[in-house]
């Protein structure tokens, strides 16, 4: 269990902003509910608003920030979108530049902010239904991976859906299905169970972004659309500027997982 799961959220956003946390996020504040972020100019955030739309299962929206506010309204309150995530991602035409524990030197008056589920938020169900989540059992980042699965084209963004892996035993992958179906704005039931290669995942052990775990005899890979998809689609459409949050350091919502039920 992680040390933070019982630190609330308003608490742990405190102790990020103060750089006390800088890693991923997994299992922190247990019950409560975590998101992606993206962050573009307003210039390009009707095309993103729109990718998002037509792209549900892996860019589901929690909340989208008036150009220029760094507070969230809705989801978070005496949160800043600018240092209270642990670890932030800058683009350049589509190219990584650099991670930032906070991104104060980048703002704009003219940046929007995009928060978007992640499927952090449903591993206490996952937990809850007797389904192990290795990533937490291993204190490890979650392996994410670039498929050949299309993604729905919108204005300057497209690209393929990233997802997360669990290893689930195969008795009990049925309730694993029916607990994250219950959460669509957190990416809901899986998008593949079974063969990695049938989705374009070459090595399994060998994840795209985060870190590999363990799969146990019996267990077979599930998977789950990802909030990661955006800055594949960044990568892809290479705006001038763009911010996101690094694979696995998510920013942690003041709502609990069965508000998003």
């Amino acid at each position: 269990m992680n040390q933070y799961s019982e630190t609330s959220p308003r608490e742990v956003r405190e102790l990020i902003r103060r750089d006390v946390i800088t890693g991923q996020t997994s299992g922190m504040c247990a019950g409560f509910a975590q998101a992606n972020l993206v962050i573009l100019p307003k210039e390009q955030a009707f095309d993103f608003l729109l990718f998002a739309q037509r792209n549900p299962k892996p860019c589901p929206i929690l909340e989208v920030t008036d150009a220029g506010s760094r507070l969230l309204r809705f989801i978070a309150k005496h949160a800043d979108i600018a240092t209270d995530i642990p670890k932030y991602r800058v683009y350049e035409h589509g190219v990584l530049t650099g991670e930032y524990p906070n991104i104060e030197k980048f703002w704009r008056d003219d940046l929007v902010s995009f928060l978007i589920g992640c499927s952090f938020s449903f591993e206490l169900e996952l937990l809850k239904a007797g389904v192990p989540v290795r990533n937490i059992e291993e204190n490890r980042n979650v392996p994410m991976y670039i498929t050949n699965t299309p993604c729905e084209s919108a204005g300057i963004f497209h690209g393929t859906m990233v997802v997360s892996m669990r290893p689930v035993p195969s008795r009990l992958i049925a309730k694993a299905v029916t607990a994250t179906a219950a959460m669509p704005k957190v990416h809901g039931a899986p998008v593949h169970v079974g063969n990695p290669e049938d989705i374009g995942i070459r090595d399994i052990n060998r994840p795209d972004f985060g870190e590999s775990v363990t799969i146990n005899p019996g267990e077979i890979p599930v998977f789950w659309a990802c909030g990661v998809t955006p800055q594949v689609a960044l990568m892809a459409a290479k705006p001038a500027f763009a911010i996101t949050h690094a694979p696995g350091h998510m920013f942690i919502l003041d709502l609990k997982n069965e508000e998003l039920k």
